[in-house]
């Protein structure tokens, strides 16, 4: 999608002009993992003949995204969102513009599954799910290719309370859940989609029973994130003091930093280490991307705990 956000601390109802960037869940994670060195490969479809449709493919192929799958098709459009970034107490505000989109009109048939035939993870979101009958179809067709293929697939809820009600959420996941290899929640959508709440470790357990062969990783927001991995919970070695320019994207960062991780062949300590290193990066990046090397990655990630908050 295009991203159109208000220059804080400006209201979208004042401003004159909107800064422009391309994002969305799982674009932003390919992206990502694509910065840190993994080969990744993004399946969508883009207006054709559009200036906007051509900036996406062409930013997506820099951060170095395989964009081979991605349709183009003319006389369709992008779907917006705009942003209007809230100084405490006030919130964050999304507002979407994707009814008849590109991409919510496509069917399973028309995508290219060799893409994930070949891949070592699928990763797929909430988002998408959200958008329509249609793509909840190809949200399930991918599971099925990935499954059949022998591949993992990763699910990030990123739960939208503007796309669909956590019943419609929770009726569709609830069929998706038993067949992921790794799922990420944030601890309010676990309460809002499964009213789970409560200690993380009551959370995670009921998440268990949903989800019984995934790797789960729950995110607390400031207080890290706990991630159930078989029987052991394992906790972020350090909470890092942040300077946020732009909170959008860092659950995306999170779930990037985790399948690198586990994807070199880390440990789970070290890809929770990962992933909450990579979240706190992008919180002080601009845009839904976290713009960052693997080196940089790993120079935060091998900092002296003297200059970490715990």
């Amino acid at each position: 999608m295009l991203r159109l956000a208000a220059r804080p601390p400006q209201r979208l109802e004042q401003a004159d002009a909107l800064d422009v960037q391309v994002g969305g869940t799982e674009a932003n994670v390919a992206a990502a993992c694509a910065r840190l060195g993994l080969r990744t490969a993004f399946i969508s479809v883009l207006p054709s003949e559009h200036a906007w449709g051509d900036r996406t493919i062409r930013e997506l192929t820099g951060h170095g995204v395989d964009c081979r799958g991605v349709l183009r098709r003319p006389d369709q459009r992008m779907g917006l969102y705009f942003l209007e970034y809230g100084i405490a107490p006030r919130p964050v505000r999304v507002l979407y513009d994707r009814r008849d989109s590109a991409f919510s009109r496509l069917l399973p048939d028309e995508v290219d599954w060799t893409l994930i035939h070949g891949a070592r993870v699928a990763h797929l979101t909430g988002v998408t799910a959200a958008l329509g009958g249609n793509i909840r179809d190809v949200v399930r067709r991918a599971i099925d290719e990935a499954a059949g293929a022998g591949v993992p697939v990763s699910f990030d809820v990123n739960y939208r309370s503007r796309l669909w009600s956590p019943k419609e959420a929770r009726d569709f996941l609830r069929d998706l859940l038993p067949r992921l290899r790794y799922l990420f929640i944030g601890e309010d959508d676990a309460a809002t989609v499964f009213e789970l709440d409560g200690p993380p470790e009551r959370v995670l357990a009921g998440l268990r029973r949903l989800a019984p062969a995934a790797t789960i990783a729950l995110t607390l927001g400031e207080a890290g994130s706990a991630v159930l991995t078989g029987a052991d919970i394992v906790r972020p070695s350090r909470l890092y003091t942040v300077s946020v320019v732009d909170r959008v994207g860092a659950g995306d960062a999170y779930a990037a930093g985790f399948l690198w991780a586990t994807l070199v062949g880390r440990g789970p300590q070290q890809a929770v280490d990962a992933a909450s290193a990579l979240a706190a990066l992008k919180c002080t990046i601009w845009g839904d991307v976290p713009v960052v090397t693997r080196a940089e990655l790993e120079e935060l990630l091998a900092t002296d705990s003297t200059e970490i908050r715990r």
